[in-house]
């Protein structure tokens, strides 16, 4: 699988659920424990953040 199909796959999984694909990049920092609490507090910033986080 190229780095390309990798990226599209964790964008797909962080628009689902956003600490999924923050997740499944990053393991369990602080990435995902921002994301899960973007999250918590409405899905659409949770969204943002794992977009922005797993494409920069």
């Amino acid at each position: 699988m190229s780095r390309g199909t990798a990226t599209f796959i964790d964008i797909i999984l962080a628009i689902i659920l956003p600490p999924l694909g923050v997740f499944l990049k990053f393991g369990c920092q602080a990435e995902f424990w921002i994301c899960l609490i973007l999250t918590l507090f409405g899905y659409l910033p949770g969204i943002i953040y794992a977009v922005y986080i797993i494409t920069k």
